[in-house]
């Protein structure tokens, strides 16, 4: 049997394995016909490229799941007209197990699994699946925080503005205590691409996006008031805070500055920010980003000024959408921690990709930083996937350097985890995926509240 990838020297119907990720699940929800490829997806914004792509019909259902997974079937070539546009099929498709071994966590999870047959042979008690009880003693002693929301519709809209949606009484059921609630600075000048991506077209007039950025921290702040959110501005408040709910305003990008470091003391004092993510959409005067091709080949002066100047006056640094350049330069300018606030992990991302390498993990790690997941369904297609997508990321920097990212209501795509409701679930999930109630608490929400401790005004 062949071991293979798409290529035309394969002669037809040749018996094959292949290995690669679910690119598209089965919209039937059969699980019997799906689309793999060579690399891990990302989300809406990489469209799959379908001359790299294998439609997969399956000889019996093939349920989805995270890693880069192992098939048998006979090897297809399809006509140049194929009407879904695909150029390779693998039928008759069987599962033969994941290409790699699971870490650490994901074998505890594998053996948790097992425990049931295992107590039948062995006759003895053992645990069973998370109780409620012991969900609920999780939440007890844990702070569930959100390292990047855009919840309530707090984005300023380009074009049409919607009305605000909820966003304390989700997070008051669902015991979600603190979120980075973000407003986009970049707004103005980007748009949703015919393949579903956001890309900047256009460039900004003087001025324009300082405005913009006035704007959007007015928005959040009407939201705040109307909703009874309290603010994070220092250590006191964040130990004040209790149950909450609470926000940390963020910023989505640092374009409002325009090249001036004087705004950042203006969005510090005027509108109390204190989470700074330096990159959108667009290239700006800080540095690259993942969905663009470089310009700066990594930080500029301005963005390692204005880490320097978020250092001193207690602001944390968001490193998300920043290139491994970008970021490297960030890491060696930086006194802080600092968080990359949504993504997740892949051996091989894609040129557009806004997944990252375990090395650009390691990096964010390195500062004593925490890496916050981010759950489309695109890669993870339900809670327990996203939570064994949060233990992917702690095989390689450790339980101390993780937690969520949902990007809420941000995303193109549907979400895992889209709703604070769903926080006691993805709790259970957690502890399913073989983690301890202490280190569940940690990704929940325990190490972004040690990074804010760290960083914020005294």
């Amino acid at each position: 049997m062949a071991s293979i990838w798409p290529g035309p020297e394969t002669p037809q119907d040749t018996p094959v394995e292949i290995a690669g990720w679910i690119a598209i699940p089965d919209p039937s929800g059969e699980d019997r016909r799906f689309i793999l490829g060579p690399e891990a997806p990302c989300c809406p914004g990489c469209p799959p490229d379908a001359a790299r792509m294998v439609e997969v019909l399956a000889a019996a259902p093939i349920a989805p799941r995270p890693g880069r997974i192992r098939l048998t079937g006979r090897w297809h070539r399809l006509p140049a007209d194929d009407p879904a546009g695909w150029r390779w099929q693998l039928r008759e498709a069987r599962y033969a197990g994941l290409a790699e071994a699971p870490g650490p966590w994901l074998a505890r999870r594998a053996l948790l699994a097992s425990l049931p047959l295992a107590c039948v042979a062995a006759t003895t008690a053992c645990s069973a699946p998370p109780a409620a009880a012991e969900t609920a003693a999780l939440l007890a002693e844990a702070s569930p925080m959100d390292l990047h929301s855009h919840a309530g519709r707090v984005i300023l809209a380009r074009l049409r503005q919607r009305p605000f949606e909820p966003v304390a009484a989700p997070m008051r059921d669902g015991g979600m205590r603190l979120i980075a609630l973000a407003i986009v600075a970049d707004t103005l000048t980007t748009h949703v691409t015919g393949d579903n991506r956001i890309q900047a077209f256009r460039r900004p007039e003087p001025g324009e996006l300082a405005a913009h950025g006035e704007a959007a921290f007015a928005r959040l702040a009407t939201l705040v008031r109307e909703q009874g959110l309290a603010v994070v501005t220092d250590q006191a408040s964040l130990r004040a805070l209790g149950a909450g709910p609470g926000i940390v305003v963020a910023a989505e990008g640092a374009d409002f500055l325009e090249g001036r470091l004087e705004a950042l003391e203006a969005a510090f004092t005027a509108h109390w920010l204190r989470h700074l993510q330096l990159v959108h959409y667009r290239v700006n005067e800080l540095g690259d980003i993942q969905t663009e091709p470089p310009v700066h080949d990594g930080l500029t002066p301005f963005g390692a000024a204005v880490v320097r100047d978020c250092n001193r006056r207690g602001i944390v640094v968001d490193v998300a959408h920043a290139t491994f350049l970008t970021v490297k330069g960030v890491v060696e300018a930086t006194a802080r921690p600092l968080v990359l606030s949504h993504t997740s992990i892949t051996p091989r991302p894609g040129p557009r990709s806004r997944q990252i390498t375990a090395d650009h993990a390691r990096l964010v790690a390195s500062t004593g930083g925490v890496i916050g997941i981010w759950p489309p369904t695109t890669i993870f297609p339900t809670l327990r996937a996203y939570a064994e997508g949060m233990a992917r990321m702690v095989d390689v920097v450790g339980v101390e350097h993780v937690g969520i990212g949902s990007d809420m209501q941000g995303l193109l795509s549907p979400a895992a985890f889209g709703d604070y409701r769903q926080t006691p679930e993805l709790a259970a999930a957690l502890l399913a995926t073989g983690f301890s109630r202490a280190e569940a608490a940690k990704l929940l929400g325990g190490n972004y509240a040690r990074v804010l401790a760290a960083v914020l005004p005294g």
